[in-house]
C-alpha cells in the first residue's frame, strides 16, 4: 500500500532502537516516579490535544466526535487513571506459599519490565489502539518504540508530533511509515511486540519474532458472530447489535459480523434492524452526522463487491467519492456467500435464519475462533450453553462490544483472532516478566536433602512432598 501519510528515514531507525535499549540499560524507566510522570504527561497530551486529536480522526477515518472521543480519546485517559491509581499494586511482590522442602525460606514474584517493546497499531482506532497499549508497557516500566498506521496519516503525523513533545524522547519514540519502515523495525530485536491488525500482517510479524525469540501479542479479529434466541427481547436486541456493528462504520475489530437468528423471529428481527438503522442515521445516512466513512479506495472497493450478497433489507447505497457505504442489512445469505468468507470490517451485516440455538452453536464451532461472541436471550441455561459450547476471546450476552470497555476483563483474543491480553492488570502483566524470587535461611540447614541417602531421610521426603 501506498504511503499517504510521514515517513521516517529507515536508516535512523537501529539507532533509535539503540537509544532506547541504552535508556532502558541504564535503569531510566525503572523507578516508578518515571512511570508516573511519563502517564500524566501522556493523559496531557490527549486533553490539551483534544480537538487536535478530533480533527484528525474525522479526516483519517470520518469519526462522529462523541465516537472519537469515547472510543478513541476517553478509552485512553481512562486506562492511564486506572495505571495511575492501581501501579503501587501491580508493582508490589506478590508473597507466595513455600514448600516444606524449601523451609526456612520465603518465596516471591516479581514483575519487572521487559526492556524495549514494539507497538503496531491499527488505522481503525488510531489513538486507543497506539496509546492504550503504551500506557501498559509504561506502567510496567519498558521503553517504547510506537508505529502508527500509515493508512490513518493524519493521526500517524500528529503523534509523529507530539509523542515527542510530551514523552521522555530517551526511552519512548515513533517511527512513522508503512512495510518499508515496518519491515525495518522488524529487524531489529524487541524484547515484546504487540500487534494490531489482521492475521496475514500478524504472520509475518510473528516470523520476524521468532528471529530473536521475542514474545508477541496478537490482537487480531475474525467474524465476530450474534446469536438471537427464540426468547430474544427482540427490539433492544436490534438497538444493541446495530449500534456495535455501525460503530465507526463497522470497522472495528469486535464488530458484530453477522447474526445467526432463530427462524421463529427472524422477520421481526429484519424489521427491527431496519428501523433501527432509520432511528439513528435518518433515511438516508449519507447525510447523517453521526456515521462514519470508510477508511480508503482500497477498503470502499472491498466492501462493495459484498453488498450483492443475499437480500438487501435496508441500506445497500454507495458513493465512492465520499467513501460511503450505507448501514445495511442482508438477508437469505448462503453460508458459503462471499460475505461469510472474510471478516467483513464494514457496515454490512448479514443475517442468517437457524433452527435454533443448538444450530447456532454448531454453526459457529464449525469455523475459525472468533475474537468476540454476543448472546441474546432471555434464558441463563441457554447463555451458559453458548458460553460453554463455544470458544472466543470474549462473550456479551445482551450486548454488544461492552467487555471491552471494562478494564477488569482481559481483552484478547484465541487461535486466528489472537494470541495475548491486555487492559488493565492485564496490560501491565503482558508488559511484565513474573520474575520467581525465593529467599532462603541460613540459620537453619536441614540435611534432609543431601547425600548420604538414607531410609529415614527418605521416609521424611515421602511425607512432605
Amino acid at each position: 500500500m501506498t504511503v499517504t501519510g510521514p515517513a521516517t528515514d529507515v536508516s535512523t531507525i537501529p539507532a533509535t532502537v539503540a537509544r532506547l535499549r541504552a535508556a532502558f540499560d541504564s535503569g531510566r524507566t525503572t523507578p516508578l516516579e518515571w512511570r508516573r510522570a511519563q502517564l500524566h504527561r501522556l493523559r496531557t497530551l490527549v486533553t490539551e490535544h483534544e480537538r487536535e486529536l478530533l480533527d484528525a480522526l474525522a479526516a483519517d477515518v470520518g469519526k462522529p466526535p462523541i465516537e472519537a472521543y469515547a472510543a478513541d480519546l476517553g478509552f485512553v485517559t481512562g486506562d492511564v487513571d486506572l495505571a495511575l491509581k492501581h501501579l503501587d499494586r501491580w508493582t508490589r511482590p506478590r508473597r507466595v506459599r513455600t514448600p516444606m522442602t524449601s523451609q526456612p525460606a520465603k518465596s516471591s514474584i516479581v514483575r519487572e519490565p521487559l526492556g524495549v517493546v514494539l507497538v503496531i497499531a491499527p488505522w481503525n482506532y488510531p489513538i486507543q489502539l497506539q496509546l492504550a497499549p503504551m500506557v501498559a508497557a509504561i506502567a510496567a516500566g519498558n521503553a517504547v518504540v510506537a508505529k502508527p498506521s500509515e493508512v490513518s496519516p493524519r493521526c500517524s503525523a500528529l503523534l509523529g508530533r507530539l509523542i515527542p513533545e510530551y514523552l521522555d524522547p530517551e526511552a519512548i519514540a515513533v517511527v512513522e511509515g508503512g512495510v518499508t519502515e515496518t519491515t525495518a523495525l522488524l529487524d531489529e530485536r524487541f524484547d515484546h511486540i504487540f500487534y494490531t491488525g489482521n492475521g496475514r500482517v500478524a504472520r509475518v510479524v510473528m516470523a520476524a519474532a521468532a528471529r530473536n525469540l521475542t514474545p508477541v501479542t496478537l490482537e487480531l479479529g475474525g467474524k465476530s458472530p450474534t446469536i438471537v434466541a427464540r426468547d430474544a427481547k427482540i427490539e433492544l436486541a436490534a438497538r444493541r447489535i446495530a449500534w456495535g456493528k455501525f460503530l465507526n462504520a463497522g470497522q472495528t475489530c469486535i464488530a458484530p459480523d453477522y447474526v445467526l437468528v432463530d427462524r421463529a423471529v427472524e422477520e421481526p428481527l429484519l424489521d427491527a434492524l431496519a428501523s433501527t438503522v432509520r432511528k439513528f442515521y435518518g433515511a438516508d445516512p449519507r447525510h447523517s452526522p453521526d456515521y462514519a466513512r470508510i477508511v480508503n479506495d482500497t477498503h470502499f472497493r472491498r466492501l462493495e463487491k459484498l453488498l450483492h450478497d443475499g437480500r438487501t433489507v435496508v441500506g445497500g447505497e454507495t458513493y465512492e467519492a465520499a467513501r460511503y457505504i450505507a448501514p445495511t442489512i442482508l438477508a437469505d445469505v448462503s453460508p458459503d456467500a462471499p460475505v461469510m468468507d472474510e471478516e467483513i470490517f464494514g457496515p454490512i451485516l448479514p443475517v442468517i435464519a437457524v433452527d435454533g440455538v443448538g444450530e447456532a452453536i454448531s454453526f459457529v464451532r464449525e469455523r475459525d475462533k472468533p475474537l468476540a461472541l454476543y448472546v441474546f436471550t432471555e434464558s441463563d441455561e441457554i447463555a451458559d450453553l453458548a458460553v460453554a459450547e463455544t470458544s472466543s476471546g470474549g462473550v456479551c450476552v445482551n450486548a454488544t462490544l461492552l467487555h471491552i470497555a471494562n478494564t477488569e476483563l482481559p481483552f484478547g483474543g484465541v487461535g486466528e483472532s489472537g494470541m495475548g491480553a491486555y487492559h488493565g492488570e492485564s496490560g501491565f502483566e503482558t508488559f511484565s516478566h513474573h520474575k520467581s524470587v525465593m529467599r532462603r535461611s541460613t540459620r537453619l540447614d536441614p540435611p534432609v536433602m543431601y547425600p548420604p541417602y538414607r531410609r529415614w531421610k527418605e521416609r521424611v521426603l515421602r511425607r512432605v512432598l
